[in-house]
């Protein structure tokens, strides 16, 4: 890759329409080199169409594509594709060629030494099998077959658009620990799509939140963390909202019998508490209550759904 690019993808404005209808929505995405990064969204949201993008195969309506420090164009894509490894929707093999027959069709289409089939085998651990028809593959050996594939060359990115889709939770697990391997192993940056949150907080150093073909969110997961709200159970809610109130504490909300405040320092929490206690009142549970990672995804993501046009495009 360039030294000099401070970005393996970086897009600008970028979009994407059908019939009129934008799939793609004036993305701005910038991914760091050799890490994971996790592309998240609901399923129909644009995450294949950007792929497609990032990848010279959907030309773009509007919006800049630059991939290894280079913008992407019809000229620059010979030079700048060789170095990307991809893998979109379901690998393409020949069911009465063995794993390794497969790959060596594959690296002489690509060019490449005989001897990276062999060294592709092994990192998706499938030389045991590399002589297994490909037909009598699991889904699980078929998708590492596919990754396998895009491996050959030593790309300095790869794109992978759900890559765990349908797999069991073995197949899950041989996938996901790959994917994080592979910046370590190979030096290279992965982009991993996928619907599910629990996949790509397993696996992804950062992640970007799609939704609608717009860009909700873009960073580490940690950006994602609630900051919580702290919750006291008590005797009488209404009752002591009201003298906290009058005392100038924050009282956000009042439910049943308990009181949502904001999350204060703990020295404060034990003043809150004996202020309680001294007025005679009851004080049963004090906790801080945070939404999960999957609530707050949710949340971002329950919008009105696309149009049906819009949907099969994406």
């Amino acid at each position: 890759m360039n030294q000099t690019a401070q970005w393996t993808i970086r897009t600008e404005g970028l979009t994407k329409q059908y019939r009129g209808v934008a799939v793609v929505d004036d993305l701005h995405l910038a991914v760091a080199p050799q890490q994971v990064f996790g592309f998240l969204g609901p399923n129909g949201a644009g995450k294949s169409t950007t792929m497609k993008m990032l990848l010279g195969l959907a030309r773009p309506t509007s919006g800049t594509v630059e991939v290894l420090g280079e913008q992407l164009s019809s000229r620059s894509a010979k030079r700048v594709l060789p170095r990307v490894g991809s893998l979109i929707e379901a690998p393409s093999f020949y069911g009465h060629l063995t794993g390794r027959e497969n790959l060596d069709i594959v690296r002489r289409i690509k060019g490449v030494p005989a001897a990276a089939v062999d060294e592709a085998l092994a990192t998706v651990r499938l030389s045991q099998a590399a002589d297994k028809l490909a037909r009598e593959y699991s889904l699980g050996m078929k998708q590492r077959l596919g990754i396998a594939m895009a491996l050959l060359g030593n790309p300095e990115l790869l794109i992978l658009d759900e890559p765990t889709n349908g797999l069991d939770p073995a197949g899950i697990h041989e996938i996901r620990e790959l994917i994080k391997s592979l910046p370590r192993t190979h030096g290279l940056t992965v982009i991993v799509s996928s619907h599910l949150l629990s996949e790509i907080e397993q696996m992804a150093d950062t992640i970007g939140i799609i939704n609608q073909g717009r860009l909700l969110y873009q960073g580490p997961l940690s950006g994602l963390e609630d900051a919580g709200r702290l919750v006291v159970t008590i005797d009488d809610a209404e009752q002591t909202a009201a003298m906290l109130l009058a005392q100038g504490w924050q009282v956000d909300h009042v439910q049943g019998s308990e009181i949502t405040l904001p999350v204060y320092e703990d020295s404060h929490v034990a003043q809150l508490v004996s202020t309680i206690v001294h007025a005679g009142i009851g004080v049963y549970r004090v906790e801080i209550r945070r939404r999960s990672l999957e609530e707050k995804f949710l949340q971002m993501t329950e919008q009105t759904p696309m149009s049906d046009a819009a949907l099969a495009a994406a």
